[in-house]
């Protein structure tokens, strides 16, 4: 593994923590994936389940960006289903996409999910991270995580992930209190999901929700935000930072400012400069670099890096996406990205 005098993981929580760091830190939302011929030599041999249920194969993928590209943390190879199948929807990833089976439609069909114990069901997520801490070293953060309650409903509810919710958000409306249960269920079992992958060596954990943005504000504060902060609090003052990402994330700015997370990472759309006056130094800032700014020119790259960079002065941030690399982008390109953050000055501290 190749080293550095620089201690990254010590640099990401300083960030994390909104504490004064020398330069941002700089990962890529599904930095590993179809963009890397590494990637895809593996996946040629194995199946995307294969992958994600062997620790081994999980751990060579997760590490191959920070080998190819130099990023400055290691997010674990996994999905966000591996919770649902461990619930009781079997799984299956056709190349179509992700399917769920037994889809949840009905209070009946929430009482029938299971608790599982993560350390037995999905030990395959934390051997894989043990396996990285190991091979990557202590100076490298290695990144766990999982989906956010509703984002997990969602998929729970309509069977597949195919870009249409319409299901879920009808049954909201229709059976809220269905859906209150169904939250829970989900953000007791992701609480202690997240807290076997920090047993075993994470140092940073990350929600993603996908779908937040297709919630009213109403629907966020009085659904989402509340499971949300079920999940986050369960995982207590254990000195891991918390972040949470949510696409469509600008009209919820506030309310999750309120969720416990230590560090918010928004979409594209949502202008730092104006998150960072909304929120003041409460909550450090991920991202927001569109992905499709990574397709075109180098010189364009690096400009969309130093603007996002400037719009927080470089204080609590941590430089990525706004959402996950495109499969079509240049691993240069990616590459270029990740040392244009990295080679910025930082002009302001908290």
């Amino acid at each position: 593994m190749r080293q550095s005098d620089e201690n990254k993981r010590d640099l990401f929580l300083r960030a994390c923590r909104f504490q004064p760091t020398e330069r941002v830190p700089v990962w890529i939302m599904r930095q590993a994936g179809r963009y890397l011929p590494e990637y895809q030599a593996v996946r040629a041999r194995h199946s995307f389940l294969e992958i994600c249920k062997t620790p081994e194969l999980a751990a060579e993928v997760s590490i191959q960006p920070y080998r190819v590209l130099g990023v400055d943390a290691i997010i674990v190879f996994s999905d966000i289903l591996i919770v649902a199948e461990a619930m009781g929807l079997p799984l299956a990833v056709p190349d179509s996409g992700p399917v769920l089976s037994n889809p949840v439609r009905d209070a009946g069909a929430v009482g029938r999910l299971r608790d599982f114990d993560p350390e037995r069901e999905t030990r395959f997520v934390g051997d894989a991270i043990r396996a990285i801490c190991k091979e990557a070293g202590p100076d490298v953060p290695v990144i766990g995580f999982a989906a956010a309650p509703w984002t997990l409903a969602c998929y729970m509810i309509e069977g597949q992930t195919r870009g249409d919710i319409s299901r879920a958000k009808r049954m909201l409306r229709d059976e809220p209190q269905t859906v209150r249960e169904l939250l829970e269920r989900i953000a007791q079992a992701t609480a202690e999901y997240l807290k076997s992958q920090i047993a075993a060596g994470a140092s940073v954990v990350q929600l993603f929700d996908t779908w937040a943005g297709e919630l009213t504000r109403e629907e966020y504060d009085a659904f989402e935000l509340p499971a949300t902060q079920m999940v986050l609090h369960a995982l207590g003052e254990n000195g891991v930072p918390k972040i949470l990402f949510a696409k469509g994330s600008a009209q919820h700015l506030d309310g999750m400012a309120k969720s416990g997370a230590d560090v918010l990472s928004v979409d594209w759309k949502t202008d730092l400069a104006e998150a960072r006056r909304k929120l003041g130094n409460k909550v450090a800032l991920q991202g927001n670099v569109d992905p499709s700014v990574l397709l075109g020119d180098q010189a364009g790259i690096r400009r969309a890096a130093r603007e996002a960079i400037e719009k927080t002065g470089g204080a609590g941030h941590i430089l990525n996406l706004g959402h996950g690399i495109l499969p079509t982008t240049p691993v240069e390109n990616a590459r270029a990205f990740v040392e244009a953050g990295q080679t910025a000055m930082v002009s302001a501290r908290p």
